[in-house]
Parts: C-alpha cells; structure tokens; sequence
C-alpha cells in the first residue's frame, strides 16, 4: 500500500513539474488567440522572441510603452511565442512555433518576427520588407523585426494602419515611439 502510495504522489510531481516547465504549443497559443480575438472583436498579434534577443525585449518595451500600450491593446490580442532560444534554455520554446515560421515563409530569418492574423486564423500581414505592390506570396528579402529604422517603421505603421481602426494621430505616435529604437535616430 505505501509502494502505490509512493508511485502514485511520484507520477504526481512528476506530471506537475512537465506541465510547468513545457510551454503550451504554437497551436494551443493560438486557438486561445483566436478564441479570444472573435469575443472581444480584435486582431491577433503573434510575436516570435527569445529570451537572449535585446530587439525582441526593445519591441515589448516599446509596445508597453504607457503612451501606446492601450492602443495595442484595444486592436490586438498579443502573443508570444518563444523560439531560437540558447542552448540550454530550448525548453522555453513553444512546441511547433518554429513549424509556424516555417508554415508562413518566415524561416531564415532573425528574431524578433511578427504576424498579424484576423480572428479566424487567415494571416493578414507579416513583418517581411516587400518592395511596393509585392503580395505576402513573396518572401521578403528582409524582415522588419522591431521597428526602428525609417523605412521599417513606416512598414509597420502601414501594417497597423491596414488592420486596426487606429486613428492617424495614435499611427503617429507609434510612428515616433519605434523611429526612437534606431541608435541612429534624429527627429525625422
């Protein structure tokens, strides 16, 4: 009886500390996305990071920043899937994100990387830098990433503007958050 006892409380702790340390996958993360997205009548914002990437941390930091948080999230619900993280550390990945990259022609690139999807699951825009009039088929040569150069803040800018109900005056304010990422930034 103590023996069953025993294996019983193991397989306990055992299922308890896989179930804390293994993240929900890519496709649980977004079927609660999409879930959430149709009953709040929003977009969904998928954000692939590490916890290495300082570009990644300088995206959240400008997305949270208090001027522009609650535009973001009256349009989007915003997740994060981990991907590409150091050695070490691969069981913070997202099971099958890597796959999602893939899925959507995003492979090869670095990280950060972002989708923005409608609530049904159709992928809307991604951060690739595509020359003017280049469909989503495309592969870009280029990714976006966190936003800080000129030419990547404007992308982003008209990404948000193409699936938000965001004003031209919050777009500006973004617009001039994320130009302040670039090292190289004097006021446009």
């Amino acid at each position: 009886m103590k023996n069953l006892l025993f294996v019983i409380i193991a397989m306990f702790v055992v299922n308890t500390s896989f179930a804390q340390t293994t993240p929900p996958s890519a496709d649980q993360v977004l079927a609660e996305a999409f879930k959430e997205a149709k009953t709040q009548k929003k977009k969904v914002f998928v954000k692939f990071s590490a916890s290495w990437c300082g570009w990644c941390h300088k995206m959240d930091d400008s997305m949270n920043d208090p001027e522009l948080k609650a535009y973001f999230d009256k349009s989007f619900v915003i997740k994060h899937l981990i991907v590409m993280e150091s050695k070490g550390k691969e069981n913070l990945e997202n099971p099958g994100a890597m796959d999602l990259i893939k899925k959507y022609n995003s492979d090869g690139f670095g990280i950060p990387l972002w989708f923005i999807f409608d609530e049904n699951g159709k992928l809307l825009v991604d951060s690739h830098l595509r020359p003017a009039g280049v469909g989503m088929e495309v592969k870009g040569k280029n990714i976006i990433g966190c936003p800080a150069a000129k030419e990547e803040v404007d992308s982003f800018v008209k990404s948000l503007k193409a699936t938000t109900k965001l004003t031209d005056a919050e777009l500006a304010k973004i617009h001039a958050r994320f130009r302040k990422n670039d090292p190289a930034y004097k006021a446009d």
